[in-house]
Formats: C-alpha cells, structure tokens, sequence
C-alpha cells in the first residue's frame, strides 16, 4: 500500500503560498489508518518505549491508537493553557512570533523512554520543542515518528541528537 497516495495536498491553507498536507483521506481509509498504524508499530517493536506522547492535534489521530496498540500510556502534548492542571512548557519561534507547547507536570516520570509522536515534520520547531518538553520533564526521547515528512523544509535540522522516523518523505 502506498499511504502517500492517502496524503491530499491543498494550495495556498492556511494561506497563500502554504501547501497544505491533509491526513484526512488516509483517516477515511481503515486499511489505509490502520497500515500507518501498523508501521508505527513495527518500528517500535524492537525499541524501549516507556510512553507514547501526541502533538496535538493531528498527532492525537495518529498517538492514541498506537498507544492503545502498544499497550503504553498516552501523554497529550498540547498549546498553551488548554490543560487544566500544573504544566511544564516550553516556547519555541514561529515565523511571526511565538508559541509554547506544554503537559502535566505528572505525565511522565524521571529516566521514562518517549516516544513522540505527530502527523508531519515541517521545520521541525513544534516537535523540536515537544522533545524539549519531555526532557525538561525528565524523561529520554527515544525517537521521533511522524506520517509525513516535509524533507524539503529540512526539520530535521532541528531535531539534530534525536533518532527520525517518518513513514512519507514527500
């Protein structure tokens, strides 16, 4: 199954000159979600993986699941003041100004394994920040797994010392 061609793109979103990678005709295929999710999982059979964390929002789509599949806990990594309990955060540059993402400062545990998850890699800076989070937190990435992998945009330039594992490079 080639899950690229489950991958639509849309010109000019969010605005001009952004082409747009949309997830939702893969979400719409089951044997399609469930090969990605299948893949995931085969990449981190042989792995250490204490936890799995989800870049919201897109990558909740693609962590719970293989959380549920793995039979780890879940770790939701959200935007700034969408969790309701004491947080750890860290804010990173976008291309005009700033963001911060953030957990619960009881979500993971000291020397605990992470393996963070999020639909694509664009630059880099929101998955950048999350291993950043977890590791304030006191956890160890172990990888990084993405769907898509945007390799023109090099984030992995940003996530130089972390292991990548993306299942498109377009």
């Amino acid at each position: 199954m080639q899950l690229q061609d489950y991958i639509r793109n849309i010109p000019d979103f969010p605005r001009r000159g952004i082409q747009f990678k949309d997830i939702t005709p893969l979400l719409k295929s089951p044997d399609a979600f469930n090969e990605a999710i299948d893949a995931f999982a085969r990449y981190c059979a042989p792995r250490s993986i204490d936890l799995i964390a989800g870049i919201e929002a897109r990558g909740f789509l693609l962590a719970a699941p293989l959380a549920d599949r793995l039979e780890k806990p879940l770790v939701p990594v959200r935007k700034r003041g969408k969790l309701p309990f004491d947080t750890y955060s860290v804010s990173y540059a976008l291309e005009y100004g700033e963001d911060s993402v953030e957990i619960h400062q009881d979500a993971v545990d000291a020397g605990q394994r992470v393996l963070v998850v999020d639909d694509l890699i664009a630059t880099g800076g929101t998955v950048a920040a999350t291993a950043k989070l977890m590791e304030k937190a006191g956890a160890a990435v172990d990888a990084v797994a993405v769907l898509v992998e945007l390799v023109d945009l090099d984030g992995r330039a940003a996530l130089k010392g972390y292991e990548v594992y993306s299942q498109i490079q377009i």
